[in-house]
């Protein structure tokens, strides 16, 4: 069974839709016409992680995504909170967030587990080296797969040790974070390494660079690269997949899945 999440970018700067959603009225009629869509958690974020961008402060972040998880309280979509500030986590489960995505996969805030722990909540780890600022500067692997992988691992025993039980435990290899394009595609061309870890995997690929580095497309227009690799990467096992385009995702998302089971869901009145 996959799950599309839909991104919500309460932010000014965000490489695809900076801006657009910074007043949290339009932050949150965007999140409930994603969850119309077909988006089945909705993952909001109040710091861009794009490549080069600088940091925000606690306060700044706390402003700007409050307020728009209070107003998609009523959704029917999971709410997720898209930041490595433990106050910012806090404050989203205290307002019914029930998963807590870590680009850093806990390296800047290792005390986020035992919080999610607390709460009861889930947990992304995601793979990521450096910070946003710099992360793009000169990605180099020996291996990597292998060292993505190696890091998810120990984060994840990190994680159950501190309280998170595995089936509450997503993993992401990070695409685009602190990866070149050939990293990009050998990490979604041996994605079931990944999987084979053993808990769900998440990936995002949805209007990255490498699509339109390969495809000569602006970032407005990379929905095909986003559905290509989407596909690919449901084909090999990942199962939450985290895009700006809900509705065209939703729906290739859905003929692939009946495809590679030889059958379609069957609809019940």
């Amino acid at each position: 069974m996959h799950q599309v999440m839909g991104i919500v970018n309460v932010t000014p700067d965000s490489f695809s839709d900076g801006g657009a959603f910074l007043d949290p009225r339009a932050a949150i009629a965007h999140g409930y016409r994603l969850a119309a869509e077909g988006a089945a958690i909705l993952d909001v974020g109040g710091e861009s992680t794009r490549p080069g961008a600088q940091p925000v402060d606690e306060g700044t972040e706390l402003r700007r995504v409050v307020p728009v998880l209070e107003g998609l309280a009523q959704s029917g979509a999971q709410l997720s909170i898209d930041t490595f500030k433990p106050a910012v986590a806090r404050a989203a489960l205290e307002r019914g967030a029930t998963l807590v995505n870590d680009v850093t996969g806990l390296r800047r805030a290792p005390e986020l587990a035992a919080l999610v722990a607390e709460h009861g909540a889930q947990l992304c780890i995601m793979h990521s080296v450096g910070d946003p600022a710099t992360m793009q500067d000169d990605p180099r692997y020996e291996d990597v797969v292998g060292e993505v992988r190696a890091f998810l691992e120990r984060q994840l025993a990190f994680a159950i040790a501190e309280g998170v039980p595995r089936e509450r435990i997503l993993l992401d290899p990070g695409i685009g974070f602190g990866k070149s394009i050939e990293h990009n595609l050998t990490l979604l061309q041996r994605l079931a390494e990944i999987v084979d870890i053993g808990c769900p995997v998440l990936v995002g690929t949805s209007r990255k660079g490498f699509l339109g580095a390969i495809a000569g497309r602006d970032v407005q227009q990379r929905l095909g690269g986003t559905i290509a690799t989407n596909v690919l990467a449901l084909e090999r096992g990942a199962t939450v997949f985290r895009v700006h385009d809900v509705a065209p995702v939703a729906d290739a998302l859905a003929v692939a899945a009946a495809t590679l089971a030889a059958k379609w869901p069957t609809k019940t009145s």
